[in-house]
């Protein structure tokens, strides 16, 4: 069985650290509970180096291998952060906190990457340095980002990188990867649109900011049909339409939109923002009103490298026997920020017929726990082999 034994073994153990970190979920850079359980373990375990405190709340663990003459550093990472939603499984271990739960399984995540790091520390069977990272701050906080600047990637001179996130709707256990773009860039952006108000009965005496919001709207759509090559992907929706009036008679002087665009290349990704920027002075300019965009980079396009994903993919492949091939995703995932820096690979793992992430009622599949174990520590002694 390519599974390893010892994850069967200790398969009872993870899931009740993946239950308790799901029943205490944290936002951001507030896992301050999930991190000391984290480097609580990773002590325990034996580890050579613990480093708490990286990117605000991050926590790092280092396991030297039997051998260490490769000089070979490999780094592993998982997410710690849970979302603000209220939970609605009814698990015995639901959510303590109302408003917040594990929507996306980083809790499973964690959980794992803690089994394999009591695994490598137990076994050391590999020439080189492991190091395992567990990030705070993926949903939307930017803890991979904070944790690069702190000097991760030089202090602990990781070389390459890898990182997993579980895939509902895909058979329980298998992977599913792809080079090059994989993950979105994630922009957000915020418009103002100022006319001039009055009563709804004299639109002639207004400028109705509402009418211009309103063709700005359409007007963005036209970016992706009509800008943006069609061999390429981008997304530019509007998602919140707020006027400074709620009277069922008065034309309000503001209106304010927000929303979010997606793009899969930085050439996309410019011509995007440039487009919204002209159509937001234009438009309103038009009409006789103004226009204001605030347009806010987030996270960037996740690139995965060429070689390391076929090795991430080949690692799948001595567990599962395939890995297919990825579609791409429009959502964001800062390990991109990690991909930056180092050579790596994300790679996605099947949670089974589940919940979509982000859902109210999602769960972290805990079957296939011991298949992401193998994973990462297959990772580690593939890539490190024993001489």
């Amino acid at each position: 069985m390519p599974v390893k034994n010892r994850f069967a073994e200790l398969h009872d153990d993870i899931t009740a650290w993946r239950r308790d970190i799901h029943a205490n979920p944290e936002l951001l850079f507030d896992t301050h509970r999930t991190a000391a359980l984290v480097a609580e373990k990773l002590r325990a375990f034996g580890c050579d180096d613990v480093v708490s405190g990286l990117g605000r709340t991050g926590v790092v663990g280092v396991i030297k291998g039997n051998q260490t003459g490769s000089g070979r550093v490999i780094a592993l990472r998982a997410d710690m952060d849970a979302l603000p939603i209220h939970e609605v499984t009814g698990a015995d271990y639901a959510s303590k906190t109302p408003g917040k739960m594990h929507a996306c399984g980083h809790d499973g995540h964690t959980a794992m990457l803690l089994g394999a790091a009591q695994y490598l520390a137990e076994t050391r069977n590999f020439d080189g340095t492991c190091v395992v990272i567990f990030q705070p701050a993926e949903e939307g906080g930017g803890g991979g980002r904070e944790m690069c600047a702190d000097g991760l990637m030089d202090r602990f001179g990781i070389q390459e990188v890898y990182g997993m996130h579980n895939w509902p709707g895909v058979p329980e256990g298998m992977f599913a990867i792809r080079p090059g773009p994989f993950f979105a860039a994630t922009d957000k952006f915020e418009i103002v649109i100022e006319g001039q108000g009055g009563h709804a009965a004299k639109p002639h005496d207004t400028i109705d900011p509402t009418v211009v919001a309103s063709h700005l709207v359409l007007a963005l759509q036209s970016i992706v049909s009509r800008n943006v090559d069609p061999t390429e992907q981008a997304v530019v929706s509007v998602t919140a339409f707020k006027t400074s009036s709620d009277a069922f008679n008065v034309i309000p002087s503001r209106v304010e939109m927000m929303g979010t665009v997606r793009t899969l290349s930085a050439k996309v990704r410019d011509q995007v923002e440039a487009r919204m920027q002209a159509l937001c002075e234009t438009i309103p300019a038009g009409f006789g009103a103004t226009g204001r965009l605030d347009y806010e980079r987030n996270y960037p396009v996740m690139v995965n490298h060429e070689e390391q994903t076929e090795f991430a993919a080949s690692v799948a492949r001595t567990i599962t026997g395939q890995c297919e091939d990825a579609p791409l995703v429009m959502g964001g995932e800062d390990f991109a920020f990690m991909l930056e820096e180092r050579p790596g690979a994300y790679i996605l793992m099947g949670n089974g017929d589940t919940a979509m992430v982000h859902s109210p009622d999602y769960d972290f599949n805990d079957a296939v726990i011991p298949t992401g174990c193998s994973w990462w520590a297959g990772i580690v002694e593939q890539r490190m082999p024993l001489g």
